[in-house]
């Protein structure tokens, strides 16, 4: 039984997913698993982790969307305001979305459908430097 683990850094450009699909797969191919699982885990309150369709960006547009109607940023609908009014929408939309995501692996990579991909999902308005473990378990 193989176990890897590694912290990947992902700077974002604010509210919106970024594609982290490649950097997951690079680390899972190092590691030398050919069959196991990937699990990740954001070690963040204020964005999420998603797997979703990579391939029409109105999918992302219409989440986004959805997402920002189902917790606004309104400052009188929150006590919490000590990082700005962005930032307990950003952790009311990270308890509904995940922090965490599991993947399987066989013959040394990602198991995702032909069009998923893996995000991070940025609640925030401004970028912020994010942090991932990647843990890869498996022979």
């Amino acid at each position: 039984m193989k176990l890897h683990q590694e912290t990947v850094r992902v700077e974002t450009r604010g509210k919106g997913l970024t594609d982290i699909t490649q950097k997951v797969a690079r680390f899972v191919s190092m590691s030398g698993v050919r069959t196991g699982l990937c699990t990740l885990f954001v070690r963040h309150t204020s964005c999420s982790l998603v797997i979703q369709e990579n391939a029409d960006p109105a999918v992302q547009r219409d989440m986004q969307q959805w997402l920002d109607r189902l917790a606004p940023q309104d400052p009188k609908a929150y006590e919490h305001d000590t990082e700005g009014p962005d930032d307990m929408p950003a952790h009311l939309k990270s308890a509904v979305t995940r922090t965490s995501e599991t993947i399987p692996i066989a013959d040394g990579s990602l198991v995702l459908g032909r069009w998923q991909a893996i995000y991070l999902w940025e609640h925030r308005n401004a970028g912020h430097r994010r942090e991932i473990v990647v843990h890869v378990t498996g022979e």
